[in-house]
């Protein structure tokens, strides 16, 4: 014990200090998680809320969109908040209205860029952005939005839509490039006959 107790009279200030700094970590990560819990539980119930509202009733959509915005807003860190901005652009694009789609998308991709972010769902929402961008003609974006599945380890269907859009901007050898990729790695009759055609079309 003397020996700690001088230890610690020639060196009080830096063991304050550590001590402090250990007790307010432990606090902050407490205090953190208690947020981080309420925050999911206030969601679950916006979100159950939106899920309820019939978009088709009479003040209904203007009910949902309201819940829509605050949990997407006031609790975007939240998983609830991601999967509404995926079933939101989801149906966005079923129903033709791409502006809002890829706004939807765009969000959820920023929420779950990075460390610590959602990598399936950062995929799909770059997956459906990029569709969505071919089909408005702006091809460079909807290339970007996949550039980082672009190596030889993405899945079939990356490398077919990125296929489909380099025949677009007629890179021809590119996309053949992209197409042969996808083949070797789908394994259902059906997306295998469909890229095959893809493949034979591009030597006609």
């Amino acid at each position: 014990f003397a020996p700690f107790m001088r230890f610690y009279n020639k060196h009080k200030i830096a063991v304050l200090s550590v001590i402090a700094l250990i007790l307010a970590i432990v606090v902050i990560s407490f205090v953190m998680s208690n947020i981080a819990k309420s925050n999911n539980e206030k969601a679950a119930v916006i979100y159950q809320d939106w899920l309820s509202k019939n978009v088709d009733s009479e003040g209904g959509k203007e009910e949902a969109t309201a819940l829509f915005n605050e949990l997407t807003s006031s609790y975007k860190k939240t998983g609830y908040a991601k999967i509404a901005l995926l079933s939101q652009g989801s149906a966005d694009a079923r129903d033709g209205n791409n502006e809002d789609a890829l706004n939807n998308f765009s969000k959820l991709i920023k929420l779950t860029n990075g460390i610590g972010g959602n990598k399936l769902f950062n995929k799909i929402s770059r997956v459906s952005s990029a569709r969505l961008l071919s089909a408005n003609g702006d091809l460079d974006m909807a290339l970007k939005m996949l550039e980082k599945y672009s190596g030889s380890s993405a899945n079939a269907y990356i490398h077919e839509l990125t296929g489909d859009i380099l025949l677009k901007k007629e890179q021809i050898s590119l996309a053949e490039e992209q197409y042969l990729l996808a083949k070797d790695k789908y394994t259902d009759e059906t997306s295998l006959s469909i890229v095959s055609m893809k493949l034979t079309s591009l030597k006609n």
